[in-house]
């Protein structure tokens, strides 16, 4: 069956459709290519368009008529979203009241939501489970939780079932080296250390004071497939006509920022240079995840959780002869 990819030519969205293709299902891109790349999308069709264009997008979903959604497209830069709140509110917040309009008209079609941790903002407990007080410290984190918001809501007036995904650190690469990270600019910090590593120069480690075992920060890092196959199969779950969740993706395991660059250095065989940064304001001194839930509803377990394959699968892809930049 077809379902509709929203950001399906972006590091993840790309990632998941390759596991529903691989699932038997057709995944139309739905994207407008401002921060995703035509050559992500390989497995099925792409129509371009922008989740602010609701005649656009009933017309793709009309056309194909999909048996569901999943949400992908949204800006995701923290320090971008706390310089410019208003970009991120009219994008991820606007887009999705348009497309989750759509969604409710056309059956209503569920959805599966690319969701993140940060709506906990600074842990009160951890490991965090999805109890956790939703508190976001940032906008980018509040758009998110406004779009759980707007599920939930979606569900008691529309009958709109939804399953919202709260991922940790997304990590690595597409194994076989078809699809991978390619963001500009890159924020994310295995990317930057492998750059290092690959380009020389230095990397910034903003905070080295942490009350931690090493003074810096600690991140529950989850492989990229293991969130795509996640996704696949909260669509099932909804296929299979169970109610609206919301689930944590998470390892259980942290790594501080120094693990990290001395894994990097391990699997490259190379120096990473490192410049010690203050902190970053809102940056918590650890997040690590509870995932219980997702294993109990979806049958999901990380198959991936070895930091080392992550960073060797995304050195690979990074160390190809030329990752194409894809149209901007």
């Amino acid at each position: 069956m077809k379902i509709l990819v929203t950001g399906g030519a972006g590091y993840i969205g790309s990632h998941a459709c390759k596991r529903l293709a691989g699932s038997g299902h057709e995944p139309v891109t739905y994207d407008n290519l401002s921060r995703g790349h035509e050559w992500a999308v390989k497995w099925g069709p792409l129509e371009r368009g922008d989740l602010h264009d609701a005649a656009r997008l009933r017309e793709v979903i009309a056309r194909h008529r999909p048996a569901a959604v999943m949400h992908f497209a949204a800006y995701a830069y923290v320090g971008e979203s706390t310089a410019q709140p208003m970009l991120y509110y009219e994008n991820n917040i606007g887009g999705s009241q348009v497309l989750l309009a759509a969604a409710a008209e056309s059956g209503p079609l569920p959805v599966v939501f690319s969701s993140t941790c940060a709506i906990y903002g600074v842990p009160l407990s951890l490991p965090i489970d999805e109890g956790h007080p939703q508190a976001p410290v940032n906008p980018y984190g509040f758009t998110k939780l406004v779009v759980e918001r707007m599920l939930r809501d979606l569900d008691s007036a529309a009958g709109l079932r939804s399953v919202a995904l709260r991922y940790f650190n997304a990590a690595g690469a597409d194994p076989d080296g078809e699809v991978g990270e390619a963001h500009d600019p890159e924020t994310h910090l295995i990317p930057l250390a492998l750059a290092a590593a690959r380009d020389g120069g230095a990397i910034d480690v903003f905070g080295t004071d942490y009350d931690t075992a090493d003074g810096t920060c600690v991140r529950d890092y989850v492989h990229v497939t293991d969130i795509a196959d996640a996704h696949v199969r909260a669509l099932d779950y909804l296929l299979d006509g169970n109610p609206s969740c919301a689930c944590n993706l998470a390892n259980a395991q942290g790594y501080s920022v120094r693990q990290v660059i001395d894994v990097a250095q391990s699997v490259t065989g190379r120096p990473i240079e490192i410049n010690a940064a203050p902190r970053r304001a809102g940056d918590p001194p650890i997040l690590i995840g509870d995932a219980s839930r997702a294993r109990d509803l979806l049958g999901w377990k990380p198959a991936h959780s070895d930091l080392r394959k992550q960073i060797g699968d995304a050195w690979r892809w990074m160390s190809r002869a030329a990752v194409p930049a894809g149209p901007r």
